[in-house]
């Protein structure tokens, strides 16, 4: 199973070169970043674990960016989003950007899409929460568009539409995975089924009860059964954990790391040696 890494990278954390490096160079398979591009002060919307929201939610690296830079300097490291909120692109630039660090990494790169949960943040750039799926849906088929190898047109229901074009440069596989986070449930297994690679639920708990349903969804849409990805995110390991995501035929696995300094990420790094 390949041990991949996730974290909040911030303007006071371990820098995305030097992360980059040391996972590259202790034989981590990869490195995901999550996305907020802001997060409004005056909020209704809680934080969905309870409590306070942390620091780092407001202070996040673009990923997209930050992964840029991880490209630079590494040649074997996957690197992904986990996840990206797609309706808060334009999916045209968005579908440049994809298609550009998947270009220039060797098709190294993973889209990880989402919805999100802080209705504010949506609502600042045009999101109406009650239609945000479908939104989703319909942004990433116009990046699909993009994506193909011929000038390919496509006419979005929520405003965007692209004219049969020259894109390039093109994903390096013609698109790059791309896996759906979200809560289990029948409308996100129809949408992964529809659209993506797999699931990446967070924390990965519920899995033995989730997985049946998913692949009841997966099969009936005429998908391949072998081809569906799962990948439990943000976990914080064990052995019996990881133990469980093998036996459930999880081929990848990410870890969560602390948003801190140096320090402490290779401290925590060292601590998680013993699953690779």
């Amino acid at each position: 199973m390949r041990i991949s890494t996730t974290i909040f990278l911030t303007d006071e954390t371990i820098s995305p070169v030097r992360l980059a490096r040391e996972l590259e160079q202790r034989g981590f398979d990869g490195l995901y970043l999550p996305e907020h591009t802001h997060i409004p002060v005056a909020r209704d919307t809680e934080y969905p674990v309870g409590g306070e929201l942390p620091r780092e939610y407001g202070r996040t690296l673009d990923p997209l960016v930050a992964l840029g830079q991880a490209a630079a300097v590494t040649e074997r490291l996957a690197l992904g989003t986990g996840i990206t909120l797609i309706t808060e692109h334009d999916p045209i630039a968005l579908a440049k950007q994809v298609a550009t660090l998947d270009h220039l990494s060797g098709g190294r790169f993973t889209l990880g899409l989402g919805f999100g949960w802080n209705k504010e943040e949506a609502a600042d750039h045009g999101v109406e929460w009650s239609t945000r799926r479908e939104l989703g849906r319909d942004r990433l088929d116009l990046m699909r568009a993009l994506w193909a190898p011929e000038p390919t047109g496509y006419e979005g229901a929520f405003g965007h539409s692209v004219r049969p074009s020259e894109a390039w440069p093109k994903p390096a596989g013609g698109a790059p995975r791309i896996l759906l986070g979200g809560a289990a449930g029948p409308k996100l297994f129809a949408q992964i089924a529809a659209q993506t690679d797999g699931w990446m639920p967070i924390g990965g708990r519920g899995l033995t009860e989730s997985l049946p349903v998913l692949r009841a969804a997966w099969e009936e849409a005429g998908r391949d059964p072998k081809a569906l990805e799962v990948v439990p995110y943000a976990v914080l390991p064990s052995q019996g954990k990881l133990a469980h995501y093998a036996e459930l035929g999880c081929q990848e696995v990410v870890l969560q790391l602390p948003p801190e300094g140096e320090p402490e990420v290779l401290r925590v790094l060292d601590a998680y040696a013993e699953y690779l």
